[in-house]
């Protein structure tokens, strides 16, 4: 077990000593060819964004060869990617993805949230994929440059933002399984509104069930993957067949709670001891290492206020907190929604109320609070990364 007693995480899911690792052969920021569109899109409004569904007028990428290495980065219009019908992202899967996104704040300035840890984390799913190392901190530097370009694409609201999607994909054109000649790692922007479109929290309702198991010890369920989410979708649509709203994902015999759909988890209440808690699964290989749940993490020691565990949680250790009303809250967390509360799980048949929302839900809402504040400028942290002043 992990704690503020003897440590909490500070890394991304990745080695320490990959965070000052300097990629020699890596493409440069400073070699970026900046292409513009002669055909600039209408923004959309604000207060009517689909997730996903509305992108920006640039996009950067970045090709890579065997042979070659990489290439200068690009900034160029938007538009198709060409691929051989036998490349091997769509074949095998060899392939991965970031999130993360630019906030304009209260003061005019553009931030991003804790971006380093998404390239650490980008950097450790690339490794795993068999897919090219580059420099964090040069790709960083160019994916400000593509947000500071699509700057009036970010939204002027504090409950919107700009989601950045960077991509990694296998690019090797034949059948064979095996590590790829060529790669391409390119990012596309999309401004998104508030997750909640009432503007507040809306609870969900969760299925536990056995049946599904989104990731193994041994596996990719802690690296940022497409393939540890494409399965998880029939799952999805069983769980709203059941008259729920997201998964509850189970591991083992004993069903440990691992994650939220596709949110990381956590609870509060009063543990076994009798000490007030907040606890998430550890990052043992099942768990993505979320950024939001480090921050969360991160912030809990801070305050020092109650003791705050990374652990192996079951059914059978939660039910017995409800049974004896020591549960006070259960939520999600991930970049999407920051912190989703949990109203209701279903398992086994039986629908198991939780108390989250009875209780205010004060925790919940104050670690939204203290993030949101963070990423719109309300409050100065070394966690805001500033695109523009």
């Amino acid at each position: 077990m992990k704690s503020c007693k003897n440590e909490c995480t500070n890394e991304a899911g990745c080695e320490k000593n990959d965070r000052n690792n300097v990629i020699v052969n890596s493409f440069k920021a400073a070699d970026l060819i900046v292409n513009l569109t002669t055909s600039l899109k209408e923004k959309p409004d604000a207060n009517n964004l689909v997730f996903g569904t509305v992108f920006t007028d640039h996009m950067l990428t970045v090709e890579w060869s065997a042979e070659k290495g990489w290439e200068k980065p690009q900034i160029k219009p938007f538009q198709n990617l060409s691929l051989h019908p036998a490349v091997s992202a769509l074949h095998y899967a060899v392939q991965l993805f970031e999130g993360l996104k630019a906030y304009r704040g209260v003061d005019g300035k553009i931030r991003l949230f804790r971006p380093r840890l998404n390239m650490d984390r980008m950097l450790c799913s690339a490794k795993r994929a068999t897919l090219p190392v580059f420099d964090k901190e040069e790709f960083l530097l160019c994916i400000h440059k593509l947000v500071e370009l699509e700057k009036e694409w970010v939204p002027y609201s504090t409950a919107a933002s700009l989601y950045i999607r960077p991509t990694f994909i296998g690019m090797e054109p034949s059948l064979g399984v095996k590590k790829p000649s060529r790669a391409l790692l390119y990012v596309i922007l999309s401004p998104v509104g508030p997750y909640f479109s009432s503007g507040s929290f809306s609870p969900v309702s969760l299925w536990a069930n056995p049946k599904f198991v989104r990731a193994w010890r041994g596996g990719t369920g802690d690296f940022k993957m497409g393939a540890n989410y494409g399965p998880s979708i029939m799952a999805q649509y069983e769980a709203i067949d059941a008259g729920c709203q997201q998964v509850l994902w189970l591991q083992g015999d004993d069903h440990q709670i691992t994650e939220v759909g596709t949110m990381n988890l956590f609870l509060y209440w009063m543990n076994e001891n009798g000490e007030e808690e907040l606890a998430t699964p550890p990052l043992d290989g099942l768990i993505l290492p979320g950024i939001t749940r480090q921050s969360i993490v991160d912030l809990a020691c801070k305050w020092g206020e109650f003791k705050v565990s990374e652990r192996h949680l079951t059914m059978s250790d939660l039910l017995a907190g409800l049974k004896e009303k020591r549960v006070k809250e259960i939520f999600g967390s991930g970049t999407a929604c920051i912190v989703c509360p949990v109203s209701k799980i279903l398992y086994m048949n039986e629908n198991f109320p939780i108390p989250t929302m009875e209780n205010g839900p004060k925790l919940t809402s104050r670690i939204l609070k203290q993030l949101t504040d963070i990423q719109y400028g309300r409050e100065k942290s070394d966690w805001a990364y500033l695109v523009t002043s």
